[in-house]
């Protein structure tokens, strides 16, 4: 099966999705209400990842769903709505950065999860036979993995975020990043290799350690 065929779960959302869509087109503001609650998480991270200044991401934010708001109407269902929203926070963010003349930089919270952040989740797995030296390398496997992604270029940090952070199918990130399939996993895959290089050695240093 195809891990990219769409889960009732992600089917169920869309639907709901949709379903506050055309309320909100038809003038239910609070519809709108219950998609920005919502997404403001998700769109607020995303946006985390390319600008720095923590003060801008809730103003980039509030920008990103007025113009969603605003356009709401020109939205076909053709692509699940976050990638129709995901589309507009990155052009938002985009444009705030060169209105301010600046160039997009990845934060240092750039590629934590819902939850917890890498070395969170693996410091959470830990249990209380393993060594400060296990948790040590744990920590700087985790901290290996984010330098990795902010050296990647553009294009490939957004695909490899898009997948393994976001949890958007390929076809999801094609559309989101107005590129074909192919080009997609391509970029993925060398943001893999790009990673992999520079994980690889510490784990060989690790050969025999217990995780």
């Amino acid at each position: 099966m195809s891990d990219d065929l769409p889960s009732p779960a992600a089917e169920k959302a869309a639907d709901s999705d949709a379903m506050l869509v055309e309320r909100t087109v038809a003038g239910d503001q609070k519809a709108f209400e219950l998609l920005v609650i919502k997404y403001q998480r998700r769109i607020q991270r995303l946006i985390g990842r390319m600008v720095r200044d923590v003060d801008l991401v809730e103003d980039i934010a509030q920008e990103t769903f007025i113009r969603a708001y605003r356009a709401l109407s020109q939205f076909r269902g053709e692509a699940q709505f976050y990638t129709w929203l995901y589309r507009i926070a990155v052009n938002t963010a985009k444009k705030a950065l060169m209105d301010l003349k600046r160039n997009p930089t990845v934060s240092e919270n750039a590629y934590k999860s819902d939850d917890d952040d890498e070395t969170s989740r693996v410091e959470n797995e830990l249990t209380t036979s393993e060594t400060p030296e296990a948790v040590l390398a744990s920590k700087e496997i985790a901290a290996i993995i984010n330098a990795a992604m902010q050296e990647l270029p553009e294009e490939l940090r957004e695909a490899i975020t898009l997948r393994e952070i976001e949890g958007l199918s390929y076809e999801e990130i094609s559309e989101a990043m107005n590129c074909p399939i192919g080009t997609v996993r391509s970029r993925i895959f060398r943001a893999r290799e790009a990673i992999s290089a520079k994980v690889k050695p510490l784990l060989e240093n690790q050969t025999g350690k217990r995780w």
